[in-house]
């Protein structure tokens, strides 16, 4: 009668919230477009779906943990000021939480009150639950985690008290989960741990070698996230380019794609001025390294650009299943596929027009050339990996370097049994071979082999060694999300605070901190030689970019650090397991129950606060195209050089003399004035920009004749 009773309650509750979320005016902009806030009253759907599903079966108390966990979650994103703008995410203040959202604070301390009783009166089986860490450790673990719970601010005591409020959410999601874990009936463990084994393989250190290319695991997680990763593409980056670089990377792959090694001049520079844009009186051309743009540009000739990351998504991992496969158990090695999988830092990498899954895929065709070749003994798998390095070094160079430095040391004998001398030098030659290709190309775009485009563009436009690797005070761009002017060991430490929080909260998404079996695993000791080689794998690049100026920035979590998620992924697997051993299946069921939240709470919520409209980019452009009907016309955009002239300058031609519908900046009179001289005989537009219109963008006149257009007020 309960469970009845339950499941009808949680049904209608669901069905409720979620009426409410589509129709609720409290969840839309002015416009009547939805906000990320309702991600609140969909999440609670979510959760009340669960109850309902489970209600009538022996999982009923670990479906309501579930559902607290959920909707607290869920409360704590609303908190959350991070938004589309280039920012680190903070909590407000309590006083201003308390002020602006009461009933948020509220469902904090009922999730509080809920959980204090929960541990009083199960604190003796949840000592026996962790008895495979002592005390110490365990304190020592939670605390490492909840460090990195908050990201430095200006203010010292405005980050202390941050992370202060931070930290304790995150021990408050720890209890929770702890707490579901606990709720799962004894007579269910059995019929669980069967499922484990016969799913993901038995919790023990006994290798088994298997044939990958035939075992479906890797095959389906691979597909399973080009798919997620390509919807994503399209529902929340509207395969549309919203970072600076992105815009460069998509029209670099556009005239790769035609065959051209430059675009010729515009006719009027000022008009067509983007960052990362090199000029020359005959000809322009993107100075990023060349590796990512080329393999853009195989998306670009098909008219798919938006999907070479998502495939590049399932291809990682897919190699990474295969790579974790030779160095972990079975079960170790499909936890931490499925993790990687999962992961929103891992999931918004691959919507992007960024470099970085490619960084990865090609470190992983070399991290597995090696195994191949350590257990084939075949030089060809010793030469694809040094192909991999070259590869890596051709799209980020510090990368390569970096990347370089971890499979020379592998392949040498840390971590695993060394190569034979045929198959080290095997892989000096494919790592030369690839990598030498970047000389002709510097050579043929600055005249010096040994001088990369991109230094010689910052040089330019930022001052010498803007760009230069170590300690100076001449080093950064002056942006705003630098720390310090210069850089020097205090802004690498504040580099590395930033990065870190941004793992702990991307990597998962999860209420516990993303790094809590980690630091688990961490703690207690039990490290193997694989472990080990895998904590040095991520020591070196985060060392590598600690004497670099820039930490990535917010764009996309601890993005110059992306290789390391690899290691991190199975050093949490391995944490899982180590777990497993004392606590049993309860431990898969609680990370289970992370996992699920995060997909119901933490990818939606940072798809639309953030990713959607990202940076003020938008593919606004695309529809009014169509609406007005652009074709041949030149459309004049007002607003600032980014977003709004980037955003639409995604979708010119590589030729800026052709027939096409040209998009140009609207800087200003004299600008206008020579752009309408030599676009004489089109239609023209004038469109203000997001920046302006504070929305999309928006038609203000047109279509005009050339001289008419010059009557304009500039913006």
């Amino acid at each position: 009668m309960v469970a009845s009773w339950l499941r009808a309650g949680a049904l209608l509750a669901g069905s409720g919230f979620t009426l409410w979320g589509i129709v609720g005016s409290p969840w839309r902009d002015a416009a009547g477009a939805l906000t990320a806030s309702v991600c609140l009253p969909f999440s609670v759907a979510a959760a009340a779906f669960v109850v309902a599903v489970l209600a009538h079966t022996q999982y009923s108390r670990a479906a309501l943990w579930f559902a607290v966990a959920a909707i607290g979650q869920a409360s704590v994103l609303q908190m959350i000021d991070a938004g589309h703008l280039l920012r680190y995410q903070h909590f407000p203040s309590l006083r201003s939480l308390a002020f602006e959202h009461p009933w948020l604070l509220t469902v904090v301390a009922l999730q509080t009150v809920i959980v204090g009783i929960a541990l009083v009166r199960w604190g003796c089986r949840a000592a026996r639950g962790i008895a495979s860490l002592s005390r110490s450790r365990l304190l020592i673990a939670v605390a490492l985690s909840a460090v990195t719970a908050a990201t430095v601010s200006p203010d010292p005591m405005r980050y202390v008290a941050e992370l202060g409020f931070a930290a304790y959410l995150q021990v408050l999601g720890i209890a929770t989960i702890l707490l579901l874990g606990l709720s799962l009936p004894e007579g269910a463990l059995w019929a669980v741990s069967r499922q484990l084994d016969r799913v993901f393989g038995p919790v023990s250190d006994h290798m088994e070698t298997s044939d990958t290319r035939r075992d479906r695991f890797g095959w389906v997680a691979a597909i399973v996230t080009t798919v997620v990763a390509a919807a994503l593409a399209i529902v929340s980056y509207e395969r549309h380019p919203h970072v600076p670089d992105e815009v460069v990377y998509l029209q670099h792959a556009r005239y790769f794609a035609a065959g051209m090694l430059t675009m010729p001049a515009p006719p009027v520079p000022a008009a067509f001025d983007l960052d990362l844009m090199s000029f020359e009186p005959t000809r322009w051309f993107s100075p990023v390294p060349p590796g990512w743009p080329a393999t853009l540009a195989i998306g670009a000739r098909v008219g798919v650009p938006w999907l070479v990351n998502p495939v590049l998504a399932g291809l990682c991992v897919f190699l990474a299943y295969v790579l974790l496969t030779h160095l972990y158990p079975r079960r170790v090695a499909r936890y931490a596929t499925v993790l990687l999988a999962v992961s929103p830092w891992f999931l918004f990498l691959g919507m992007s027009f960024m470099t970085h899954m490619l960084t990865l895929a090609c470190a992983l065709m070399a991290a597995v050339g090696i195994v191949r070749a350590r257990h084939s003994g075949a030089i060809g798998w010793a030469v694809l990996a040094g192909v991999g390095v070259g590869a890596t070094s051709l799209v980020r160079p510090l990368d390569g370097l970096l990347v370089g430095i971890v499979i020379a040391l592998w392949a040498m004998g840390f971590g695993g049994s060394r190569l034979k001398l045929p198959a080290l030098a095997a892989l000096l030659i494919g790592t030369v071979g690839s990598g030498i290709l970047f000389f002709p190309y510097n050579r043929m775009l600055t005249g010096d082999g040994l001088k990369f485009p991109i230094n010689a563009y910052t040089d330019v436009h930022y001052g010498p060694k803007a760009n230069a690797y170590g300690f100076g005070p001449d080093r950064g761009l002056g942006w705003a999300i630098d720390p310090n002017p210069g850089h020097g060991p205090v802004d690498g430490l504040i580099n590395t605070n930033l990065n870190t929080f941004g793992l702990n909260t991307d990597l998962f998404g999860w209420s516990t901190g993303s790094l809590i079996f980690v630091c688990l695993f961490l703690c207690s000791g039990a490290l193997s030689r694989t472990d080990r080689a895998m904590i040095a794998a991520s020591l070196v690049i985060v060392t590598g970019y600690f004497f670099y100026y820039f930490s990535g920035g917010p764009d996309f979590a601890a993005r110059y650090w992306f290789p390391i998620i690899i290691p991190l992924v199975a050093l949490t697997a391995r944490g899982i397991q180590a777990l497993e051993r004392s606590a049993g299946p309860r431990v898969a069921v609680s990370v289970a129950a992370l996992v699920v939240a995060s997909v119901i709470t933490y990818v939606p919520w940072r798809a639309m606060d953030k990713y959607h409209h990202f940076r003020g980019m938008r593919a606004d452009v695309r529809s009014l195209a169509a609406r007005y009907n652009f074709t041949g016309a030149l459309v004049l955009i007002r607003g600032e050089r980014f977003p709004d002239y980037a955003s639409a300058a995604a979708e010119n031609p590589i030729d800026l003399r052709s027939p096409e519908t040209i998009y140009a900046w609207d800087r200003s009179a004299d600008v206008r004035a020579e752009t309408l001289r030599a676009y004489a005989d089109r239609p023209v537009w004038i469109v203000e920009g997001p920046s302006l219109t504070q929305s999309g963008y928006r038609v203000v006149a047109g279509p005009l004749s050339a001289g008419a257009a010059g009557l304009e007020s500039p913006q």
